[in-house]
């Protein structure tokens, strides 16, 4: 049985966390944490999650949590993960990381991390986004030379980065696929008397409306045709079932960087 804490129990995705781990026989809930003053701290995780109760508490104490949980589901904001990834690291607790937005430094903690604990960092965690992301590297070698490559991605209107992590993994792929590097290539958007579009750039643009949960299209357009890869997602659970897919396959692993390409052996397609 893998023991499990939730960062950000009493948020949509926290308790969408908590649904989806219940639907695994063998990960068990043993910490749920919030920030201090939160409004459910103290209140039992699983019954804010909509659930029966499980006399799991939701503390402020990430530390303790940590001690007594095998995996921590990570879902929150880069400041608060960067904490987390040290305390993981001392207390031998490994990590499924699904916070967007993480500067250079973050990510070098990250895969220093890794080297004592296992961890599965993922910008997405939908089986259905990594499955996109493999034919995203299929369609970069097929296409990607000849094409004009933009993507677009929108989000609900709370989300404070931009773009999202996973349009950025996503040019990531294209970009290392055809040889390219995406800091030099990239451009973010338009305006204004932008010239005629320079050959292997890769364009994003970014919505934020309303409370769309994801969705993300990849454009390969040349002459006389084009090529859209769009996935869409309609319900946080996407992202937590894969969350809780990540943290049982862990119990495999005592340390090492992994993603969800991993997790769903897509490198063998």
């Amino acid at each position: 049985m893998t023991k499990v804490a939730i960062a950000g129990a009493g948020g949509r995705m926290g308790r969408r966390l908590i649904e989806a781990c219940a639907q695994y026989p063998d990960l068990n809930l043993a910490a749920a944490v919030e920030y201090t003053h939160h409004a459910t701290i103290g209140s039992d995780a699983s019954v804010v999650a909509g659930l029966d109760p499980s006399g799991v508490k939701i503390k402020d104490d990430m530390a303790g949590a940590t001690r007594l949980s095998d995996v921590l589901i990570d879902f929150t904001l880069p400041n608060v993960t960067e904490t987390n990834i040290k305390l993981c690291r001392r207390h031998n607790c490994k990590m499924v990381i699904g916070t967007t937005g993480l500067s250079d430094e973050q990510q070098s903690l990250v895969n220093e991390a890794s080297e004592d604990i296992a961890i599965v960092f993922a910008p997405n965690m939908s089986i259905g986004v990594n499955l996109c992301f493999r034919l995203l590297e299929i369609a970069s070698k097929v296409l990607g030379d000849s094409s004009d490559i933009e993507i677009i991605e929108a989000h609900h209107r709370n989300k404070i980065d931009a773009p999202s992590g996973t349009a950025l993994r996503m040019g990531e792929i294209i970009a290392d696929t055809l040889g390219r590097d995406l800091k030099e290539c990239a451009v973010y958007g338009r305006e204004g008397q932008t010239g005629v579009r320079e050959d292997k750039t890769i364009g994003f643009e970014t919505i934020r409306a309303g409370d769309i949960v994801g969705d993300h299209t990849v454009m390969f357009a040349s002459e006389g045709e084009r090529v859209e890869i769009t996935h869409k997602a309609s319900s946080r659970m996407t992202f937590a079932s894969g969350a809780a897919r990540a943290a049982n396959w862990l119990a495999q692993h005592d340390k090492g960087l992994f993603d969800m390409q991993d997790v769903l052996s897509l490198r063998n397609l």
